[in-house]
Order: C-alpha cells, then sequence, then structure tokens
C-alpha cells in the first residue's frame, strides 16, 4: 500500500528588523539592511546638505566614489522629530535611514497588500502590512525614501555627487 504523501505549500519568511521613528513602529527587510552603525560610530565626518525642498536629508556621508544620503524617517514619514541613535545603511542603495532605535529582529510570514486608503505617497514608501504579536505593522521599501529626482538634486546640492573632503575624522557625530 502506497503512503499518502501530504503536500503543503511551503511558507515563505522573511527577516525583518523592526525599527522605532518618532514612537512608531515599522519594519524592513533585513537583507534591505547593509550595515547598522550609531550615529556617534561613523567613520568619516558627515557633510551637511542644504537642500530647502528636501528637509528630510541634512547630511551626506561619503561611501567608496558616492554620497550616501541620509533620511530622517521620522521627517520622510511626516512625523515630530526626535532624537534618533542609529543608521541604516542600506545594500545596493545611496540611501541611508537615521530611525531611533531597533525594537527586536524578527521572521514575517505575510506581507499583505496596501489597502485603497493607503492612495498617496505612501503607497512608494511601504511594500506591504503585516502583523505581529496583533499588532499591524508598515513593512518599508527601501527604494521608497529618495527617488531619482531627489537624488539628482542632492547631487547638485552637494557638488554634482561629490561630497567636499571633510576628512576622515573617526567618530564624527551627526548633528540630528
Amino acid at each position: 500500500m502506497r503512503a499518502a504523501t501530504e503536500h503543503t505549500a511551503a511558507v515563505r519568511t522573511e527577516q525583518i528588523i523592526l525599527f522605532r521613528a518618532s514612537n512608531e513602529i515599522f519594519a524592513i527587510s533585513s537583507g534591505s539592511v547593509q550595515e547598522v552603525r550609531s550615529v556617534d560610530s561613523l567613520a568619516g565626518a558627515p557633510v551637511a546638505v542644504s537642500e530647502p525642498h528636501l528637509k528630510k536629508v541634512r547630511h551626506a556621508l561619503r561611501r567608496g566614489d558616492k554620497n550616501v544620503y541620509v533620511v530622517n524617517t521620522a521627517l520622510h514619514f511626516g512625523l515630530r522629530p526626535s532624537a534618533a541613535a542609529l543608521i541604516f545603511l542600506l545594500r545596493k542603495s545611496r540611501v541611508a535611514l537615521l530611525v531611533d532605535s531597533i525594537e527586536k529582529m524578527t521572521t514575517m510570514t505575510r506581507l499583505q497588500a496596501l489597502p485603497g486608503a493607503f492612495c498617496h505617497e505612501e503607497r512608494v514608501w511601504y511594500r506591504g502590512l503585516t502583523v505581529l504579536d496583533q499588532n499591524v505593522i508598515p513593512v518599508v521599501d527601501p527604494a521608497g525614501f529618495l527617488t531619482g529626482e531627489e537624488l539628482a538634486l542632492l547631487d547638485a546640492a552637494t557638488g554634482s555627487g561629490k561630497v567636499a573632503e571633510a576628512g576622515s575624522t573617526a567618530g564624527a557625530e551627526l548633528a540630528i
């Protein structure tokens, strides 16, 4: 007699980092984050960026031959600014995220599509929603923090994508 085999679809899981920005919790795929650093342990001095149309970006870091622009996540999401302590350097990106803290790393087993109520720029900001411990958590899209046009504007503001040599002072502080 042949044993019945059970065919079950494998649950697709994804490792995520839960982080805080101005007392709100968000999630990001851990695969999108190349490095997590304390704002006071950055190698190289951050350079101030003054672009009035992009108040969420106040600093650029030199990484290799490109600028990495530091986005204040609280300001990006329209939240009250708070004292950020960490920077997420995003993988394969010219964006770094200034966040308050990491809540925890966990596994997401389901990503819900955004409901129709999300109808403006937030459709670009988020990949979807997930539920963890009976809480609905927005999962951010790493590509949703700066558009190509915004990157070009920032490159122009910092001198054609080149940050002036600011020295390589280890532990330079990032004014938040």
